[in-house]
């Protein structure tokens, strides 16, 4: 099974740029986007029903912004938006779905860049996610979580680390979130994969960054330690266009 997840940075605007297309050629298993930045009554029918998926959305109260959405060909036995706190769940950024071999938690994280406020508003975010999934693993729960994270980790997840070291996304106290999770039993799939290896699933477009792979790595599926041994790759599709994140992807042996 392939799973796979991406910032699609509006999803009207990536289907003018062969979405569907990439879909029926790529085939994912399940996949997960974030920022699809769409109402519900302005989604055409052939985003809502792709041939061969169920789809599932959550839209941000707020019009053009956020939200996220899962397309599967497997039907989950249960989909459930938010983790119950209104003020992170009024945004669309979480949508959970419940299969009979994991439960796959799609996010959409926040960006902390525009205010001091915000940024605290995506600390605690953090913190509500990782006591909802150790929620769910308490209970035997076998998890799946990707998205964007809007979080590199560590110097070789960043083109420019030093130039960065005081902005939102390699804050020390948001790198320092992600080792957390990994404290608690999460792992990095990808790194586990290839801890040395450079790329990117994500460029600025307003310095071309593309053009010269100035990206950052803030796109993961991390995995319980339970689940890590049905893991057999990770992968970042940098050559997939339409966005100016990439697609990401896990394949499991389930």
């Amino acid at each position: 099974m392939k799973i796979y997840s991406w910032n699609v940075n509006g999803i009207r605007a990536v289907h003018k740029k062969g979405f569907l297309d990439w879909v029926a050629e790529e085939g994912p298993d399940i996949l997960c986007l974030q920022e699809i930045r769409v109402q519900e009554d302005q989604l055409i029918n052939k985003l809502k029903e792709i041939d061969g998926y169920n789809s599932y959305f959550n839209y941000g109260e707020r019009k053009g912004y956020s939200g996220v959405a899962i397309y599967s060909k497997e039907k989950p036995l249960s989909v459930r938006n938010g983790i119950g706190i209104e003020r992170f769940d009024e945004e669309g950024r979480v949508i959970i779905a419940e299969y009979s071999e994991f439960t796959l938690i799609n996010i959409y994280f926040p960006n902390g860049r525009s205010s001091k406020k915000r940024l605290q508003y995506k600390l605690d975010f953090h913190e509500a996610i990782l006591e909802y999934c150790e929620e769910l693993k308490k209970n035997g729960k076998r998890l799946v979580i990707c998205g964007d994270y809007n979080i590199a980790h560590t110097e070789i997840d960043l083109k420019n680390p030093k130039d960065n070291e005081d902005k939102s996304g390699f804050l020390p106290e948001e790198r320092a979130w992600l080792d957390k999770l990994i404290d608690h039993g999460y792992v990095d799939t990808y790194r586990s994969f290839y801890p040395d290896k450079v790329k990117y699933s994500w460029w600025s477009y307003r310095t071309r960054a593309r053009e010269r792979d100035a990206g950052w790595r803030i796109d993961y599926h991390f995995v319980s330690e339970n689940l890590m041994k049905e893991v057999s790759d990770a992968g970042i599709l940098t050559e997939v266009m339409g966005s100016d994140h990439c697609p990401v992807m896990i394949e499991l042996n389930i």
